[in-house]
């Protein structure tokens, strides 16, 4: 039988609703996954939001992404994208062009390092996935999947 999460947090009193045990639930859960994934990409000297950052450019193609573009399609908010972007053209796995005769609108790409180094990821993550979630099994993740899409999309 698994460990509560009133018994995993030596909580003494009970939840007030479980609503109130849902949501600590999924920030407890959250920041396990947070965690392992971080120690999953240390050895690789990315941070789990640059990671984000380097997928959603490999996703964009070539054609690459504006800062905003990366900052809306990231899996958790961040203060400040250009800050992210630059530590990344930094650490030579992105690009940051100005395209277009608008100077303020400036392209962000993955640059081949960084495809390099997602290549290097694809099998770690999806093992790392795998390890820390694969034992719930296909019916019972997808059922987690539509439950916290509801979750999220609630009316």
């Amino acid at each position: 039988m698994p460990i509560t999460l009133q018994e995993e947090l030596r909580q003494s009193k009970p939840f007030p609703s479980p609503e109130a045990e849902a949501a600590v639930s999924l920030a407890r859960t959250a920041a396990c996954l947070d965690h392992a994934t971080a120690e999953m990409l240390r050895p690789y000297g990315i941070t789990g939001t640059q990671y984000n950052v380097l997928r959603i450019l490999r996703g964009a193609g070539p054609q690459g992404l504006c800062r905003n573009e990366v900052r809306d399609r990231m899996v958790a908010p961040v203060p400040d994208a250009t800050r992210l972007l630059d530590r990344l053209v930094f650490l030579g796995l992105v690009t940051r062009d100005r395209d277009t005769p608008d100077r303020r609108y400036v392209t962000a790409r993955l640059t081949e390092a960084g495809a390099t180094l997602l290549a290097e990821l694809d099998p770690v993550v999806a093992a790392g996935n795998q390890r820390l979630l694969g034992h719930l099994g296909e019916e019972r993740l997808r059922l987690l999947i539509d439950l916290l899409a509801e979750a999220r999309n609630r009316p």
